[in-house]
């Protein structure tokens, strides 16, 4: 282990620092450049335009690592008292030797001294009650940062879905922007009245925002969310368009609808007009784009509601899918929808991945769209035509009484599925024979089955559910998603082996007000024989994929195996090898290394990995569990590695790392 929880600050002489150095400029720096963020900075949630989660700095090494210590902490819990959900989701931004993030629920903008944790400045949002109503309060995930005239500005989208233009270096509103710094996205989302303070009216629908925005050739592209779709009860809500600003001045340049109206592209794959009143299909999950194709990549999730979609038949346009968006007209250039009628919860929740890659001898600008199916839906980011064949293959037909499926879904033939698709009685646990009993005894109860297995009736048959792998918080997912290293074209994504049974129930037994035949509450777990997994190891996993040829790599699990795992009572005496952690990994790549830590839930530990091998290369205490995905810059010739980390004492902080300053 390194020196863990080391607490110095080390205020050091510009002298010192200056002895430290930084590497020079090299062939990836300038690929940076042209991503959009210079080298040892960060300027987007995702690095840069390409959504890399990359950094070219080398600082830290192979050589070094284990000697890393703690720089700084942050608190954020502060930021919210005595709240319900004191999680840290914010990944920060460095940019012009600052560091900016946002905290608790009521998403307050903080900048940050990034060489000892100092808070610079702060803004906040003045209450309303559409930020009372706001379910995603503290989901948060950042910023977005611009320059204009010379001036940096931080862009800011409230969960009370209010747009921000502030000024980099004070945090005071530009009053220019908007009215007086502020724009109501919710006027320009469609044909709806609302009231400024009281947002929609709730019989109308409802609509918030977890993602910083994406600023790109003088647009401000904004995203939103709605209530997770496994808690709704009723059909109606209003969909989550996609909205374009001018960076200067906050005027609205275009909407997109994502349920095409009448008359628009896509409309005729929503059967019996359920366009005119299904919602949701927002896009939740950070965007990327390509300033120089002047496109925007957007990420979409399923309509209202997640598990039941009998009253919208059809395949239902542009609901999980990945759509290139002109950037100044908001017209749609290319889509493709990775499900067709999504009644399983597979949203698309990570970032699509931009790189420049060599297939079969020539050179290809792809996007990589890794999901929870565990597929990676690799396609020309120009065109959206698919770099390896997709196929249209059969899958299994729902039994729910008004249940409409489609016959078929989309299969990447390359790269090969990368975490456990499907359940059978092969994958339950084998450890001992008692605890193989069990899980098979357990399963009886359900409908096992492949990918796309459709979700069932409560009851029907005898049987609890059916239970698809992976499930919702299974496959990639968004609290580790996939950093891509742009100089060698291979990705690097974090799954856990997670699967789901929603229960589908009479929607007038769970809210007497549901106007649905069925819903379900919650994603529906499984659990398995006395609290252990019901399937075999690996638990989590990182898998590296080289997107030159679609081949796999290697794939390792996650971490190591936990505690409550390894000294299970049911396994004294078993020798069940490293099952990996129980959490999505958060990792980053830099020039020498991938460094992950081991999520939510898991131990507080940051690894490094060698990235050609996955070889493990050592590890690190860290004071808390990660959240969220990490970040690295360079300042005054220090390379500083940021988590955001939560747990206990703990809550909602971000912890620097960085080598010893002696």
């Amino acid at each position: 282990m390194g020196k863990g929880f080391s607490t110095r600050l080390g205020w050091l002489t510009a002298a010192m620092l200056v002895f430290v150095g930084s590497a020079a400029p090299d062939a990836v720096a300038g690929q940076q450049v042209d991503r959009g963020t210079p080298r040892g900075e960060w300027r987007s949630w995702g690095a840069d335009d390409y959504a890399t989660r990359y950094s070219p700095l080398d600082q830290i090494n192979a050589d070094n690592f284990d000697q890393l210590e703690v720089a700084w902490i942050w608190r954020g819990d502060n930021y919210s008292p005595g709240g319900p959900d004191p999680l840290l989701r914010s990944t920060p931004i460095y940019v012009d030797g600052k560091l900016y993030t946002v905290a608790g629920s009521r998403r307050t903008v903080i900048s940050i001294d990034p060489a000892n944790g100092e808070t610079l400045w702060t803004f906040r949002e003045g209450p309303t009650k559409r930020w009372e109503d706001s379910m995603r309060q503290n989901y948060g995930k950042g910023v977005g940062y611009a320059e204009v005239d010379g001036r940096g500005r931080i862009y800011l989208i409230t969960p009370a879905f209010f747009l921000w233009a502030l000024d980099a270096e004070t945090g005071r509103p530009i009053e220019s922007f908007g009215e007086g710094g502020q724009v109501d996205l919710i006027d320009n989302l469609g044909p709806w009245e609302h009231d400024r303070e009281d947002g929609l009216p709730p019989e109308v629908g409802y609509i918030t925002n977890s993602t910083p925005p994406v600023i790109v050739n003088g647009v401000v592209v904004v995203g939103n969310s709605h209530e997770q779709g496994y808690y709704q009860t009723r059909k109606e809500n209003v969909p989550g368009n996609i909205m374009g600003y001018d960076m200067v001045t906050g005027a609205h340049k275009w909407t997109f609808n994502v349920i095409p109206q009448e008359g628009e592209f896509g409309n005729d794959t929503w059967l019996s007009d359920a366009w005119s009143y299904t919602g949701n299909v927002s896009a939740w999950a950070p965007m990327s784009a390509d300033p120089e194709l002047g496109l925007v990549y957007v990420g979409t999730d399923p309509p209202t509601i997640d598990y039941f979609g009998g009253f919208h038949p059809g395949d239902n346009l542009f609901a999980t899918s990945i759509l290139a968006l002109d950037v100044q007209t908001g017209e749609r250039r290319w889509h493709f929808q990775t499900v067709h009628h999504d009644i399983w919860n597979y949203d698309n929740p990570a970032q699509p991945n931009l790189l420049d890659v060599t297939v079969d001898g020539v050179p290809r600008k792809i996007l990589a769209q890794t999901s929870k199916q565990s597929f990676v839906y690799v396609l020309d980011r120009e065109t959206g035509e698919p770099i390896w064949p997709i196929e249209e293959r059969p899958v299994p037909q729902t039994e729910v009484p008004g249940e409409w499926t489609s016959p078929t879904q989309p299969f990447p033939t390359r790269p090969a599925a990368y975490e456990m698709q499907g359940l059978s009685v092969e994958d339950l646990i084998d450890f001992t024979p008692a605890l193989r009993a069990e899980a098979l005894e357990i399963a009886s109860r359900y409908r096992l089955g492949p990918l796309f297995n459709p979700p069932r009736v409560t009851g029907q048959d005898g049987l609890i559910a059916s239970v698809h792998c992976p499930g919702a918080n299974g496959g990639t997912n968004i609290p580790g998603g996939t950093v891509a290293d742009p100089e060698t074209g291979i990705i690097y994504t974090s799954t856990q082996r997670a699967c789901s049974a929603p229960q589908l129930q009479p929607g007038v037994d769970v809210d007497p007000d549901s106007n649905v035949d069925f819903v379900s509450v919650g994603p529906g777990g499984v659990r398995g024989p006395q609290g252990l997994p019901l399937w075999k190891p690996p638990y989590a996993s990182i898998t590296a994929i080289d997107m030159n040829s679609g081949d796999i790599l290697w794939s390792i699990p996650n971490g190591f195996t936990p505690d409550e795992i390894k000294n299970h009572p049911a396994l004294r005496g078993v020798d069940i090898g490293n099952t990996g952690s129980l959490g999505h990994a958060t990792a980053i790549a830099t020039k020498t290394l991938l460094m992950y830590a081991e999520g939510r839930g898991a131990a507080p530990l940051l690894h490094a990995v060698d990235k050609a091998t996955g070889k493990h290369l050592g590890s690190v205490a860290i004071p808390a569990p990660t959240i969220t995905a990490p970040m690295s810059y360079m300042h005054d010739g220090v390379q500083y590695i940021v988590l955001s980390v939560g747990s206990g004492d703990l809550p909602g902080s971000l912890v620097a790392l960085r080598l010893p300053q002696d």
